[in-house]
Protein backbone atom coordinates (compact mmCIF):
# COMPACT_ATOMS: atom_id res chain seq x y z
CA UNK A 1 0.00 0.00 0.00
CA UNK A 2 1.33 3.35 -0.80
CA UNK A 3 2.41 6.09 1.72
CA UNK A 4 1.76 8.91 -0.47
CA UNK A 5 -0.97 11.46 0.09
CA UNK A 6 -3.83 10.96 -1.13
CA UNK A 7 -5.21 13.56 -4.14
CA UNK A 8 -8.00 13.65 -6.97
CA UNK A 9 -6.79 14.35 -10.61
CA UNK A 10 -9.30 16.31 -12.91
CA UNK A 11 -7.72 15.48 -16.20
CA UNK A 12 -9.37 16.37 -20.27
CA UNK A 13 -10.16 12.59 -20.19
CA UNK A 14 -7.63 11.24 -22.93
CA UNK A 15 -5.04 8.63 -22.88
CA UNK A 16 -2.21 11.02 -22.96
CA UNK A 17 -3.95 13.18 -20.58
CA UNK A 18 -4.22 9.92 -18.33
CA UNK A 19 -0.49 9.45 -18.98
CA UNK A 20 0.17 13.09 -17.86
CA UNK A 21 -1.53 12.58 -14.62
CA UNK A 22 0.82 9.75 -14.03
CA UNK A 23 4.03 11.72 -14.48
CA UNK A 24 2.57 14.10 -12.11
CA UNK A 25 2.00 12.07 -9.66
CA UNK A 26 5.32 10.26 -9.16
CA UNK A 27 6.72 13.71 -9.73
CA UNK A 28 4.94 15.19 -6.80
CA UNK A 29 4.47 11.56 -4.59
CA UNK A 30 0.62 11.99 -4.50
CA UNK A 31 -1.43 8.77 -5.25
CA UNK A 32 -4.20 9.92 -7.02
CA UNK A 33 -7.42 8.21 -5.67
CA UNK A 34 -9.85 9.19 -8.37
CA UNK A 35 -9.70 10.71 -11.63
CA UNK A 36 -12.36 13.70 -12.73
CA UNK A 37 -13.24 14.97 -16.14
CA UNK A 38 -13.14 18.73 -16.65
CA UNK A 39 -15.98 20.85 -15.20
CA UNK A 40 -16.80 17.91 -12.61
CA UNK A 41 -18.60 19.87 -10.00
CA UNK A 42 -18.10 17.56 -6.82
CA UNK A 43 -17.07 18.13 -3.58
CA UNK A 44 -13.79 16.40 -2.51
CA UNK A 45 -12.19 15.56 0.53
CA UNK A 46 -8.48 15.18 -1.37
CA UNK A 47 -6.93 18.08 -2.64
CA UNK A 48 -7.95 18.42 -6.47
CA UNK A 49 -5.07 18.88 -8.92
CA UNK A 50 -5.67 19.72 -12.36
CA UNK A 51 -3.10 18.60 -14.97
CA UNK A 52 -2.90 20.02 -18.24
CA UNK A 53 -1.75 17.34 -20.56
CA UNK A 54 1.63 17.89 -21.73
CA UNK A 55 2.21 14.84 -25.42
CA UNK A 56 6.05 14.62 -24.61
CA UNK A 57 5.39 13.68 -21.21
CA UNK A 58 2.98 11.60 -21.59
CA UNK A 59 5.22 9.78 -24.55
CA UNK A 60 7.88 9.14 -22.20
CA UNK A 61 5.78 7.73 -19.52
CA UNK A 62 4.27 5.67 -22.18
CA UNK A 63 7.50 4.22 -23.58
CA UNK A 64 8.71 3.88 -20.32
CA UNK A 65 6.04 1.02 -19.47
CA UNK A 66 7.60 -1.25 -21.77
CA UNK A 67 11.13 -0.44 -20.71
CA UNK A 68 10.91 -0.53 -17.04
CA UNK A 69 8.25 -3.59 -16.99
CA UNK A 70 7.31 -5.11 -20.53
CA UNK A 71 5.44 -5.01 -23.52
CA UNK A 72 2.79 -7.19 -22.51
CA UNK A 73 2.23 -4.44 -19.65
CA UNK A 74 1.98 -1.55 -22.16
CA UNK A 75 -0.29 -3.27 -23.51
CA UNK A 76 -2.86 -4.16 -21.07
CA UNK A 77 -2.32 -0.72 -19.85
CA UNK A 78 -3.79 0.74 -23.10
CA UNK A 79 -6.13 -1.58 -24.00
CA UNK A 80 -7.36 -1.39 -20.45
CA UNK A 81 -8.07 2.58 -21.07
CA UNK A 82 -10.44 1.96 -24.11
CA UNK A 83 -12.58 -0.51 -22.14
CA UNK A 84 -15.82 0.51 -20.07
CA UNK A 85 -14.59 -0.51 -16.66
CA UNK A 86 -15.93 1.84 -14.01
CA UNK A 87 -13.10 4.14 -12.54
CA UNK A 88 -10.84 2.39 -14.86
CA UNK A 89 -8.29 5.37 -14.45
CA UNK A 90 -7.71 4.59 -11.04
CA UNK A 91 -7.60 0.64 -11.63
CA UNK A 92 -4.75 1.34 -13.80
CA UNK A 93 -3.27 3.46 -12.15
CA UNK A 94 -3.06 1.07 -9.13
CA UNK A 95 -1.53 -1.18 -11.20
CA UNK A 96 1.32 1.58 -13.19
CA UNK A 97 2.31 1.68 -9.32
CA UNK A 98 3.18 -1.47 -8.69
CA UNK A 99 4.95 -1.97 -12.32
CA UNK A 100 6.95 0.89 -11.68
CA UNK A 101 7.70 1.02 -7.93
CA UNK A 102 7.31 -2.35 -6.41
CA UNK A 103 6.76 -5.75 -8.47
CA UNK A 104 4.03 -6.88 -10.38
CA UNK A 105 2.28 -10.56 -8.83
CA UNK A 106 3.30 -13.46 -10.83
CA UNK A 107 -0.26 -14.58 -9.42
CA UNK A 108 -2.43 -13.68 -12.25
CA UNK A 109 -5.41 -14.25 -10.12
CA UNK A 110 -4.58 -11.23 -8.05
CA UNK A 111 -7.44 -8.99 -7.54
CA UNK A 112 -5.61 -5.95 -9.27
CA UNK A 113 -4.77 -7.57 -12.77
CA UNK A 114 -7.62 -9.49 -12.59
CA UNK A 115 -10.30 -6.54 -12.90
CA UNK A 116 -7.98 -5.30 -15.73
CA UNK A 117 -7.51 -8.97 -17.75
CA UNK A 118 -10.80 -9.13 -17.27
CA UNK A 119 -12.02 -5.42 -18.59
CA UNK A 120 -9.53 -5.87 -21.97
CA UNK A 121 -10.90 -9.09 -22.62
CA UNK A 122 -14.72 -7.94 -22.22
CA UNK A 123 -12.80 -5.26 -25.38
CA UNK A 124 -11.38 -7.53 -27.47
CA UNK A 125 -14.04 -9.87 -27.58
CA UNK A 126 -16.74 -6.95 -28.44
CA UNK A 127 -14.39 -5.95 -31.20
CA UNK A 128 -13.87 -9.12 -32.82
CA UNK A 129 -17.69 -9.84 -32.34
CA UNK A 130 -17.96 -6.03 -34.40
CA UNK A 131 -15.74 -7.73 -36.77
CA UNK A 132 -19.03 -9.90 -38.26
CA UNK A 133 -21.53 -7.87 -37.02
CA UNK A 134 -20.92 -4.00 -38.53
CA UNK A 135 -22.55 -3.27 -41.38
CA UNK A 136 -22.25 -0.67 -44.33
CA UNK A 137 -24.55 1.39 -46.33
CA UNK A 138 -23.40 3.24 -49.38
CA UNK A 139 -24.19 6.95 -49.34
CA UNK A 140 -22.35 8.16 -52.37
CA UNK A 141 -19.94 5.77 -53.06
CA UNK A 142 -18.70 6.30 -48.93
CA UNK A 143 -19.29 3.02 -47.11
CA UNK A 144 -20.48 4.07 -43.81
CA UNK A 145 -21.45 2.04 -40.57
CA UNK A 146 -22.83 2.52 -37.41
CA UNK A 147 -22.52 1.06 -34.12
CA UNK A 148 -22.98 1.11 -29.85
CA UNK A 149 -20.68 -0.43 -28.42
CA UNK A 150 -20.21 -0.65 -24.57
CA UNK A 151 -16.26 0.07 -25.20
CA UNK A 152 -14.54 2.39 -27.36
CA UNK A 153 -13.44 -0.73 -29.90
CA UNK A 154 -12.86 1.78 -33.17
CA UNK A 155 -8.82 2.23 -32.86
CA UNK A 156 -8.85 -2.49 -32.23
CA UNK A 157 -11.14 -2.09 -35.14
CA UNK A 158 -8.90 -0.17 -37.53
CA UNK A 159 -6.45 -2.57 -38.83
CA UNK A 160 -9.27 -4.92 -40.03
CA UNK A 161 -11.48 -2.77 -41.98
CA UNK A 162 -8.47 -0.64 -43.34
CA UNK A 163 -7.15 -3.97 -44.51
CA UNK A 164 -10.12 -5.22 -45.67
CA UNK A 165 -11.45 -1.90 -47.48
CA UNK A 166 -7.82 -0.80 -48.52
CA UNK A 167 -9.74 1.15 -51.75
CA UNK A 168 -12.75 2.07 -50.07
CA UNK A 169 -13.13 5.67 -48.26
CA UNK A 170 -15.50 4.71 -45.56
CA UNK A 171 -16.46 5.67 -41.87
CA UNK A 172 -17.28 3.60 -38.60
CA UNK A 173 -19.61 5.90 -36.19
CA UNK A 174 -19.68 4.72 -32.85
CA UNK A 175 -22.80 6.28 -31.27
CA UNK A 176 -21.56 5.32 -27.74
CA UNK A 177 -18.80 7.32 -27.31
CA UNK A 178 -19.30 10.25 -30.18
CA UNK A 179 -16.53 9.23 -32.59
CA UNK A 180 -15.61 8.17 -35.77
CA UNK A 181 -12.81 6.40 -38.09
CA UNK A 182 -12.51 8.03 -41.43
CA UNK A 183 -10.64 6.12 -44.10
CA UNK A 184 -9.69 7.57 -47.51
CA UNK A 185 -7.09 7.52 -49.70
CA UNK A 186 -5.24 4.57 -47.56
CA UNK A 187 -4.74 7.40 -44.76
CA UNK A 188 -6.69 7.17 -41.46
CA UNK A 189 -7.72 9.02 -38.46
CA UNK A 190 -10.06 9.15 -35.37
CA UNK A 191 -12.13 12.14 -34.77
CA UNK A 192 -14.85 13.35 -32.60
CA UNK A 193 -18.23 12.85 -34.10
CA UNK A 194 -20.91 14.22 -31.65
CA UNK A 195 -23.76 13.39 -34.15
CA UNK A 196 -24.15 12.37 -37.57
CA UNK A 197 -26.79 13.50 -40.04
CA UNK A 198 -27.24 11.19 -43.27
CA UNK A 199 -29.22 11.36 -46.77
CA UNK A 200 -32.10 9.06 -47.25
CA UNK A 201 -29.82 6.09 -48.98
CA UNK A 202 -30.58 6.19 -53.44
CA UNK A 203 -33.22 3.28 -54.75
CA UNK A 204 -29.62 1.01 -55.17
CA UNK A 205 -28.36 1.06 -51.46
CA UNK A 206 -32.95 0.35 -50.70
CA UNK A 207 -32.74 -2.19 -52.90
CA UNK A 208 -29.27 -3.76 -51.82
CA UNK A 209 -30.58 -4.52 -47.97
CA UNK A 210 -33.76 -5.77 -49.58
CA UNK A 211 -31.63 -8.61 -51.18
CA UNK A 212 -29.48 -9.01 -47.97
CA UNK A 213 -32.88 -9.07 -45.90
CA UNK A 214 -34.45 -11.64 -48.06
CA UNK A 215 -31.26 -13.68 -48.41
CA UNK A 216 -31.12 -13.53 -44.75
CA UNK A 217 -34.63 -14.99 -43.96
CA UNK A 218 -34.54 -17.20 -46.90
CA UNK A 219 -31.51 -19.46 -45.89
CA UNK A 220 -33.37 -20.01 -42.26
CA UNK A 221 -34.49 -23.39 -41.72
CA UNK A 222 -38.12 -22.73 -40.14
CA UNK A 223 -37.42 -26.33 -38.72
CA UNK A 224 -34.53 -25.43 -36.66
CA UNK A 225 -35.85 -22.04 -35.72
CA UNK A 226 -34.14 -21.14 -32.03
CA UNK A 227 -34.32 -17.96 -30.88
CA UNK A 228 -31.88 -18.55 -28.10
CA UNK A 229 -29.56 -19.74 -29.82
CA UNK A 230 -29.44 -16.81 -32.30
CA UNK A 231 -28.97 -14.65 -29.22
CA UNK A 232 -26.58 -16.36 -27.79
CA UNK A 233 -24.43 -15.92 -30.85
CA UNK A 234 -25.51 -13.21 -32.25
CA UNK A 235 -26.65 -10.77 -28.91
CA UNK A 236 -29.68 -8.83 -29.45
CA UNK A 237 -28.29 -5.62 -28.42
CA UNK A 238 -26.03 -5.72 -31.64
CA UNK A 239 -29.80 -6.10 -34.04
CA UNK A 240 -30.74 -2.41 -33.91
CA UNK A 241 -27.68 -1.65 -36.30
CA UNK A 242 -27.98 -4.05 -38.37
CA UNK A 243 -29.64 -4.32 -41.62
CA UNK A 244 -31.41 -7.75 -41.57
CA UNK A 245 -33.31 -6.47 -38.37
CA UNK A 246 -34.03 -2.70 -39.85
CA UNK A 247 -37.33 -0.90 -41.89
CA UNK A 248 -36.28 0.44 -44.62
CA UNK A 249 -37.20 4.44 -43.97
CA UNK A 250 -40.18 5.81 -45.59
Amino acid sequence: MSTWPQCAMIYDGTFSGFLTCVAESFRTKEYPFYFLPPGTEQISLYPLREIHTDPALARTVYQALEDQVSAAFRRIVTYSFLTCLPQKERHIFDVVYLGFLQALPQDMTDDRLLILERAVHHLTHEAHQYKGFLRFSDYGGVLVGQITPKNRVLPLLRPHFCQRLPNEAFLIHDKTHREGLFYADHKWKLRPVDHLDLDRPDQAELECRALWRRFYHTIAIESRHNPKCRMTHMPKRFWGDMTEFQEDPA
